[in-house]
């Protein structure tokens, strides 16, 4: 337990001290807690001093295991004896809705209840300099990318990042300074509250990546997602900063309804009319210019009046992919805004090694490469094949590589069946893909198979693809597994295959 008003920082210029609350001891029970953010939420829980347990009803790693790591209780299913004795509060997870075994006996049984973002942002994020990371793609990346660069900056940041890093000890980590790095989702924030969760967070610091149409489970439109994230810019502070991704349409729209904080823009490679315009009013922009096309290799300016570069570095490191190298120059111009020199970013992201489950090599059997990436969105499928491609080209050796697309379409997006078509579109740099057809999906997988630009096929089940991969696969190739689910334990049953 945290003593009583821990002093644990000095007074800064624009915040100024920030004092963790001391708590009462109490037990705290998670119902979905080995969601990505659920998971982590548990883990700030921990740290506070609070007894902490959770219900889900899919437990499996890297979250499962990271959870029992920290001496978190793990329940299997919505069972109400989970809930007995009765714990001081439920945090719901936005998964869980009405009907739910264990929603319904906290409301019949009157036990305090409150969504995760609310009490993040209660319990947490008040009176801290909250850098937030929202967009459609590239969240969890940046996120981690923003808390790793603070951290070797030794500013000692809070973070929680909706995924498991390999330079952090955990997704989550209250830290021991004012500043708090989140992943601010734009999904629901509970059954009881419809508002998306960065509502909550109030960022100081915020970076707006993109904008695209997803969630169809909760959002009608484009225009729903747009006016969600237009709530998100009315609360944020007349001092801190915005950074939206250059060139992004939807994004503009939202800023133009109304924006009362100081905005920069970024980007790779081109400057659009927005940035332009940025410039000419006195504004700044982040460029980068990919020195090697997979992106192992950039260099990043940022741009003042008259396109002056006010500063400049190279960055080399190993991700790729210029999705990546989007992500690094927001989370350097985000960690700048909080101090950190751009020489000193620089120096972080050569040692930044990535998030499990972003092309996260799982294993090599017999020179076939097998990764995991959690694709949610045709444009993350597109962007993370065509650096994977870009990678393959650049390390040729002489000996054939091909990149194989296994994707298991599992949002409730592409399950609705949006998406048919850009889906197609999104798999042209690979030279084969598989699909997994989910029993209750509305895509049309002999469209996908016709439509393809590549070879494509499509099978029901995980053995069934494992059987055809154990048998095709040969030495060279680049099997990259996509979803955003568990996918049927598939990574290790085909390494196990291939061996």
């Amino acid at each position: 337990m945290l003593p009583e008003n821990r002093d644990i920082n000095t007074a800064h210029p624009r915040v100024g001290r920030h004092r963790l609350t001391s708590y009462t001891p109490m037990h705290i029970h998670i119902l979905g807690i080995c969601g990505t953010f659920m998971g982590s939420l548990a883990i700030l829980a921990k740290q506070l001093g609070f007894e902490v347990s959770g219900s889900d009803a899919n437990v499996y790693p890297p979250m499962s295991t990271q959870l029992e790591e920290q001496g978190i209780r793990l329940c299997e299913g919505f069972d109400p004896k989970h809930l007995r004795p009765a714990p001081d509060m439920v945090i719901i997870g936005n998964a869980m809705s009405r009907g739910n075994p264990s929603v319904e006996y906290v409301l019949d049984r009157g036990i305090r209840y409150t969504s995760g973002p609310e009490w993040l942002a209660q319990n947490v994020l008040h009176g801290r300099w909250v850098l937030g990371v929202a967009g459609t793609h590239g969240k969890t990346t940046t996120s981690a990318m923003l808390a790793w660069i603070l951290e070797y900056a030794g500013m000692k940041p809070g973070y929680l990042i909706g995924g498991v890093t390999n330079n952090l000890p955990a997704s989550a980590s209250l830290g021991d300074s004012i500043f708090f790095v989140v992943e601010a989702d734009e999904y629901d924030s509970a059954f009881f509250d419809k508002r998306s969760k960065f509502i909550h967070y109030a960022p100081r610091t915020t970076i707006l990546n993109n904008l695209e149409f997803d969630h169809a489970d909760i959002f009608d439109d484009l225009e729903a997602i747009k006016r969600q994230f237009h709530h998100l810019v009315r609360t944020l502070p007349g001092n801190g900063l915005i950074l939206s991704g250059d060139g992004e349409e939807a994004l503009e729209d939202v800023l133009a309804r109304g924006c009362w904080t100081p905005r920069q823009t970024f980007g790779v490679d081109s400057v659009a009319v927005d940035s332009l315009a940025l410039l000419e009013n006195g504004g700044v922009y982040w460029d980068a210019e990919l020195i090697r096309d997979d992106g192992s290799k950039f260099a990043l300016a940022k741009m003042g009046v008259g396109g002056e570069p006010l500063a400049q570095v190279q960055i080399e490191w190993q991700m790729t992919g210029r999705h990546n190298v989007n992500n690094a120059v927001a989370a350097i111009a985000a960690a700048h805004h909080a101090g950190v020199e751009v020489t000193t970013a620089a120096e972080a992201l050569s040692e930044f090694r990535g998030v499990k489950r972003r092309m996260e090599l799982r294993g090599e059997r017999r020179g076939i490469r097998v990764y995991d990436d959690f694709a949610h969105h045709p444009t993350a499928i597109e962007t993370t094949l065509d650096g994977m491609a870009a990678k393959i080209e650049a390390d040729r050796s002489g000996a054939e590589q091909r990149l194989i697309a296994v994707i298991e379409p599992a949002s409730n997006t592409m399950r609705a069946g949006f998406h048919q078509d850009t889906l197609v579109a999104a798999c042209h740099p690979a030279d084969e893909v598989v699909w997994r057809r989910p029993a209750d999906s509305g895509l049309d997988f002999a469209a996908l198979e016709a439509n393809n630009p590549v070879p494509s096929r499509s099978f029901d089940g995980v053995d069934e693809i494992v059987d055809y991969l154990a048998q095709h696969a040969r030495s060279g190739d680049h099997i990259v597994i996509m979803s955003n689910g568990g996918f049927g334990g598939i990574h290790d049953k085909l390494l196990r295959a291939l061996r």
